[in-house]
């Protein structure tokens, strides 16, 4: 199928909110919000702490519910579904990657992983054989009797990742994955998400307040070369078509702005202009290196 024919495609709705709020303790947290994420598409959800943002990607998983309005996953409106119905939803479509660090300290890597999928009783020869495709794809094959102590903050993230892909969910929710990361294993951890997203055909929702994360996963994708090997080719090398992906801006529980990067990245309003004054000025530029995923290059043990 060539670029055009992806364009003019209709695309289905994987998520969509229509008119949400949210209080707590009689204070609104969530104010009238509409949205829908479409299929193979990356929404940006970014805004000051205090937003909003958390609570959003918590209502998109049903781990919490609207007082009012209506959301609906792969056209499901999750308000009338029952726990077990639920966890299928979150079990079988769906993945999160949670903002603090949610390893079971007493398993292992390999049973980290597999949790989800013995949850939903998947048979043992099933669970192995996800468990080694997953972390063949995050570069942590070989370390499945690890446990979480013996890990450094990047393997320990891409561990989560790969629990959150495991069965390879059509859409993966990010609550600021790369927080605690310094940057260059950050940078690392973005080309997984970008080969996650492109190579799987993913649909995301992604939470951050690095200002800097929004172009660099809106302009860079992975394709994969004749071996099946997925890489990220760089804005510059690209002649493909660039992944379908927004930004909206939360404040005080409202959505601010909807709109491109680039709009983003132009727009004077107030919130926004607070939201890149904010930033801590990192650059994903200064830190450039060769994707860390390419089978061809062992990564360093000391950065990851």
């Amino acid at each position: 199928m060539d670029s055009k024919s992806q364009v003019d495609t209709p695309r289905a709705v994987e998520i969509e909110f229509r008119n949400v709020s949210l209080s707590f303790d009689e204070k609104p947290v969530l104010i009238d919000v509409n949205f829908k994420l479409e299929s193979r598409e990356m929404i940006f959800i970014t805004g000051l702490s205090g937003s909003g943002k958390s609570v959003l990607l918590h209502l998109a998983m049903g781990l919490l519910k609207p007082d009012e309005g209506q959301i609906f996953i792969s056209e499901r409106e999750i308000e009338g579904l029952d726990e077990s119905e639920l966890l299928a939803i979150r079990g079988g479509l769906m993945g999160m990657v949670f903002q603090e660090d949610s390893l079971f300290s007493g398993l292992s890597v390999y049973d980290n992983v597999a949790y989800r999928l013995e949850e939903h009783g998947w048979a043992e020869k099933d669970i192995e054989r996800a468990v080694r495709e997953v972390l063949q794809f995050v570069g942590l094959e070989g370390e499945e009797e690890k446990v979480p102590e013996e890990l450094s903050g990047g393997m320990k993230r891409r561990v989560e990742i790969a629990r959150a892909l495991i069965g390879w969910p059509s859409i993966m929710l990010f609550d600021e994955p790369t927080l605690s990361l310094d940057p260059i294993v950050a940078h690392q951890i973005l080309d997984l998400i970008i080969r996650a997203r492109d190579v799987n055909n993913i649909s995301s929702l992604y939470v951050t307040k690095k200002m800097d994360e929004l172009p660099y996963l809106a302009t860079n994708r992975a394709i994969s070369d004749e071996q099946g090997t997925a890489f990220v080719v760089r804005r510059a090398q690209s002649r493909g078509e660039m992944p379908k992906s927004k930004v909206i801006v939360l404040d005080a529980g409202r959505i601010a702005f909807t709109g491109s990067v680039e709009e983003f990245q132009n727009s004077s309003l107030p919130t926004i202009k607070q939201l890149r004054d904010a930033d801590n000025g990192t650059r994903l530029s200064d830190f450039y290196i060769a994707d860390p995923w390419d089978k061809s290059r062992k990564p360093k043990e000391e950065i990851l």
